[in-house]
């Protein structure tokens, strides 16, 4: 067995797993609150490696004597994930928020129209060619030898463990501070939640800057890891987030996270050594959904809901 081409492949799925569970726990947090879909969660991804892109070059310019190294990475971070959080606040508020009460394909409808907005805005404003992600000026890449086949990169190590802090910090929020608890409850019954005093604007607004804030982040994360974004990288993204989502268990925080890593490290063992892998991995990964919609549509650590008709 070619332990090289095994550790390898392992570390990349798990780095583009890391990436996927971050836009999939956008995706379920929102389904478990107001049971939507939405669907222009991949493009605030896109956004924020795109905000991510502008205060590299920022950084990398005028302020390249002051501020260099870890610290420009931590406000890249900061500056998106607050920049995207704000962007999801404003996209609930006016294209969600009116449409609450109506049938459920509308603010589905919604949805794609935003995602749509969102995508065309950016050919307009960025155009459709690939921006770099210049790093290596900032923070350097170095790889880390770990016995004769392993070794794995800063930036890689980075995006784990970002997205395992991130995940931590998420369910440490919803589940010991007040405003989790109301998200909680409202999660469970929305108008019981209501009659007990909880804001449910308020809550749902929390969710979807705190979703669009984990967008952001993974955005860029990829940014980090690949070097390059462009305009339409939020579909597919998108899709496998989607797809992360559904086969964990959308409305689970840990089935997101499971999702994630697990359709990361299907594409990339898919890439290394199924035949055409590089081509077809994204064929692998969505006929994973499909099977998973056969056979458990709750998803690996979803509950079955009953539902009265």
């Amino acid at each position: 067995m070619n332990w090289s081409l095994f550790f390898g492949e392992l570390v990349s799925g798990l780095t583009l797993g890391s990436i996927y569970a971050l836009i999939a726990l956008g995706y379920t947090m929102v389904y478990g609150i107001l049971k939507l879909l939405n669907f222009a969660h991949g493009d605030v991804y896109m956004v924020g490696a795109f905000i991510g892109f502008f205060i590299l070059q920022w950084l990398g310019g005028p302020l390249k004597p002051v501020v260099t190294g870890w610290l420009a990475v931590a406000i890249m971070f900061a500056v998106a994930m607050i920049g995207c959080g704000a962007l999801g606040v404003g996209i609930e508020r006016f294209a969600y928020r009116p449409l609450r009460n109506a049938p459920r394909i509308a603010p589905l409808i919604s949805a794609l129209g935003v995602s749509i907005f969102l995508q065309n805005s950016a050919l307009l404003l960025w155009g459709p060619q690939f921006r770099d992600y210049d790093t290596f000026d900032l923070v350097g890449v170095k790889s880390y030898h770990i016995g004769q086949n392993f070794f794995i990169s800063n930036i890689q190590i980075l995006t784990i463990s970002v997205s395992i802090g991130l995940t931590i910090a998420l369910t440490l929020i919803v589940s010991r501070t007040r405003t989790g608890k109301a998200m909680r409850a409202t999660s469970f019954d929305r108008d019981a939640a209501e009659m007990m005093g909880i804001s449910i604007d308020r809550v749902i607004s929390f969710t979807f800057f705190l979703g669009s804030a984990l967008a952001a982040a993974g955005g860029i994360m990829f940014g980090l890891v690949f070097g390059q974004i462009f305009s339409l990288m939020g579909f597919t993204a998108g899709l496998k987030g989607f797809t992360a989502a559904v086969v964990g268990g959308i409305g689970s925080i840990p089935g997101a996270v499971v999702g994630g890593f697990l359709i990361g490290l299907l594409e990339a063992f898919a890439t290394g050594y199924l035949p055409g892998g590089s081509v077809y991995a994204n064929l692998y990964v969505f006929a994973l959904l499909i099977v998973m919609f056969l056979i458990r549509p709750s998803g690996l650590l979803g509950s079955p809901v009953i539902q009265k008709v």
